[in-house]
């Protein structure tokens, strides 16, 4: 496999980035990106956690994760904005554009990495990758506005973990013979799929930097961690053969979620319904573009007293239409809600499945068309914005049509290449 050229393409500081360029792009005088900020929940909804911040608020020691309101008391001046997933799927689909000039063979790993296998444009430059590389990180900040660091290897792996040696906007190598000098010296933690319990469990046994388990007795880790401790092992040494697959996306997502905290207390069904319907036009967008369907369908309910319910039902027939998920959800939500004023509603799909070959059932109703439509709105949506086409029940509402857009379930890396 040493004659494969792999790029990983992974964006800076994603969704802080991308709310910076489209706030730059629509008249705004400071980038967010050289100032406190962090893409979170919005101030006026109380809640939310950080997603993503800015270099300036690491000085602040503001975690991802933590509260909002918790870094609201780290930095008082702290700009919050809201998350916009519509946004960050247009500005991974506009990314993708430009990738796929360079390759047909172009892997989504997650909403802003990605894999190319390069391997044919090695013959045709004559082996300059770094060439080409730095060609295209150019272009995605020149033509986009935000910057990508890109990692060049033999495999999926080793262009991974080259991406991650230096950022922003770099391009960097890690060979097979560059592991020693440039992966080895790494804290374990460093190494994709070593997580902090594997990490603490390494340096108990006397582990702590990358070269040190590449060194380590492969039978000695296999006593200790089994199945893991062999794959760790390899990776290690940069063993990793995975093809890039150009079909499908983003691959081992469980389930794909949007909740929503309403600013007003909800009483009633028509209400419920219509927030339960903005959230699932959030959710079904996302299943199409990652080429899925659900079998399973869970609707979530918090009081404003803040007690919460859930209640799930299996699909007999797995889908991806909005109407259908939309439907489900509905019901869900009138046979479980107890009539308390509701202050926070979430939707969930799960039991994910691909949406190339669907068995039909003659028992209920056939969406085929409705998925059509779906499909057509948004290309739409994609191309002219979330307001471009909505549903007209939301017209003189208080609610917007499109709701939440939380990305827990598009993780900044994947568990398999």
């Amino acid at each position: 496999m040493n004659h494969r050229i792999i790029f990983h393409i992974d964006v800076n500081s994603a969704f802080l980035s991308w709310n910076a360029v489209y706030a730059l792009q629509h008249g705004a005088k400071v980038d967010l990106r050289e100032l406190p900020s962090i893409v979170g929940g919005n101030q006026a909804t109380r809640h939310g956690i950080v997603l993503a911040k800015s270099i300036p608020a690491k000085k602040y020691g503001i975690q991802t994760g933590e509260p909002v309101v918790s870094a609201k008391k780290k930095c008082p001046n702290l700009i919050v904005t809201p998350p916009d997933y519509l946004l960050y799927m247009r500005c991974s689909e506009a990314m993708l554009e430009i990738l796929r000039e360079y390759s047909d063979k172009v892997q989504v790993f997650s909403i802003d990495e990605c894999f190319m296998d390069m391997t044919c444009m090695r013959r045709l430059l004559g082996g300059d990758y770094y060439k080409i590389a730095t060609e295209i990180k150019d272009r995605i900040k020149n033509e986009l506005g935000f910057t990508v660091s890109i990692g060049i290897s033999t495999n999926k792996l080793l262009a991974k973990m080259a991406s991650d040696l230096k950022k922003p906007d770099a391009v960097v190598t890690l060979f097979p013979e560059e592991i020693k000098e440039k992966m080895w010296p790494l804290p374990v933690r460093d190494l994709y799929m070593c997580g902090e319990a594997t990490e603490k469990k390494l340096n108990s046994m006397g582990i702590y930097t990358i070269g040190d388990l590449a060194q380590t007795e492969p039978r000695y880790l296999i006593y200790k961690l089994k199945s893991w401790g062999q794959m760790l092992y390899s990776f290690a040494h940069g063993i990793e053969n995975s093809e890039v697959n150009p079909n499908g996306s983003i691959p081992y997502i469980k389930g794909i979620g949007n909740s929503c905290t309403i600013s007003f207390d909800v009483e009633d069904y028509e209400t419920a319904h219509k927030v339960l319907l903005s959230l699932v036009e959030t959710v079904g967008m996302r299943l199409r573009r990652g080429n899925f369907c659900c079998r399973l369908v869970q609707v979530s309910i918090k009081t404003n007293k803040l007690i919460s319910y859930s209640h799930q039902k299996k699909l007999e027939v797995p889908t991806d239409c909005t109407n259908a998920i939309y439907e489900e959800a509905c019901r869900l939500f009138d046979s479980s809600w107890k009539g308390e004023p509701i202050r926070h509603l979430g939707v969930r799909v799960s039991d994910l499945c691909g949406n190339d070959f669907i068995q039909l059932s003659l028992f209920d109703k056939n969406w085929e068309k409705q998925r059509l439509i779906d499909r057509a709105v948004d290309e739409i949506r994609m191309k002219y914005g979330s307001h471009s086409v909505f549903r007209a029940g939301f017209l003189h509402s208080r609610l917007a049509p499109l709701q939440g857009g939380i990305v827990e379930d598009f993780p900044v890396m994947s568990s398999i290449l």
